[in-house]
């Protein structure tokens, strides 16, 4: 059984640790947070030793830390499990500075250590099954991909202004699968933004309303929109349009029934937030990541997937600030495919001997 070490015990780190509880080829084996009562009580639900971050890590028997923790720390911490020869799972965004990215991969190659970057929603069952009808070409040839992500409301001001802004930190998962989705880099990008839901967004510096474009060197086309505010409940939409046909996956209603009557049809409300609407990605994307730990295989999303996110993230708040389109030709040859399926090398051989 993997022994897990989970950094961080505020939301994710609590829904890793119910879905680290269920299964028996893992387990939490220890919890830290800054707050070390976050820490102890979580620690108490999973049946795991609260303790400091310093110590999980330097903590022989843990084989794998799941890294929950600010974006600020993300840096320090992969460096430190990578140097101590930890298998890495850690949330989106590794740092808000793709150099700094390319620093902690460059880390993790060196260390030979699995990494896994948490864009869960390629794990959402139903986003899953559309990608592969993709590759079976149930719809021939990708042509159009929509996809439309919005907030019940916005977070607090005070999380807007360290949160790298609403391409970095909302849409970076819509820019990833966006890329899922495509199967082909993107080679342009447009982007606009305005600040419609709140003006203390915008005295931020950031926005809350945003679209952007991408083209690939083939010609297929992805839009994005995004906004802080839906009414209607938290609105995850995509539509893939082919050459022989269309796919769509629909928002996840809080029931299945529909009421019929002389007023109309009434259906029940969308999935209130995250944590509820995407409860089964979280658990597949954490399943992914102990099997292939377990059965020594490359997982995705990698870390150069979380550097692209980002890339095309920065590509996305340039051109909402200049007003012009990005070129990102060239963009994306940072790291081999080669280099990138390297990662886990020395771990696995390694627990291989164990």
């Amino acid at each position: 059984m993997l022994n897990i070490g989970l950094l961080g015990a505020g939301r994710i780190g609590q829904v890793h640790g119910a879905t680290l509880a269920q299964m028996t080829t893992a387990r939490a084996a220890a919890v830290s947070d800054f707050l070390p009562d976050a820490a102890a009580a979580l620690a108490a639900k999973l049946g795991a030793t609260a303790m400091s971050t310093e110590e999980i890590i330097a903590d022989k028997s843990i084989d794998a830390v799941i890294i929950g923790t600010p974006t600020a720390t993300h840096y320090d911490i992969i460096h430190e499990a990578a140097a101590a020869g930890k298998a890495i799972f850690c949330e989106k965004p590794v740092d808000l500075s793709t150099d700094r990215i390319r620093e902690c991969l460059a880390i993790v190659e060196k260390a030979g250590v699995p990494f896994m970057t948490a864009f869960n929603r390629r794990f959402d069952p139903s986003f899953a099954y559309l990608q592969k009808q993709i590759t079976d070409q149930v719809i021939g040839n990708v042509e159009i991909v929509t996809i439309l992500s919005r907030d019940p409301a916005p977070p607090p001001i005070g999380y807007i202004k360290t949160s790298g802004g609403i391409f970095r930190d909302m849409m970076i998962h819509d820019l990833d699968m966006a890329r899922f989705l495509l199967s082909e880099e993107p080679v342009e990008l447009t982007a606009a933004a305005s600040c419609l839901v709140d003006p203390e967004i915008g005295n931020a510096g950031d926005f809350d309303t945003a679209i952007v474009n991408l083209k690939t060197a083939s010609g297929k086309l992805c839009q994005i929109s995004n906004s802080r505010r839906a009414t209607y409940g938290y609105d995850q939409r995509i539509e893939v349009h082919g050459a022989k046909g269309m796919l769509r996956a629909d928002n996840m209603l809080e029931n299945s029934v529909e009421v019929s009557n002389g007023q109309g049809f009434r259906t029940a409300p969308t999935q209130p937030f995250f944590l509820e609407r995407y409860a089964a990605a979280y658990r597949a994307e954490m399943e992914h990541f102990v099997a292939c730990l377990n059965d020594k295989v490359t997982m995705t999303p990698t870390g150069l997937d979380g550097l692209k996110a980002q890339m095309l993230a920065d590509a996305a708040d340039k051109s909402a600030r200049d007003g012009k389109a990005v070129s990102l030709q060239g963009q994306f040859g940072i790291l081999s495919a080669k280099r990138d399926a390297s990662y886990g090398d020395k771990f696995f051989r390694v627990r291989s001997r164990s």
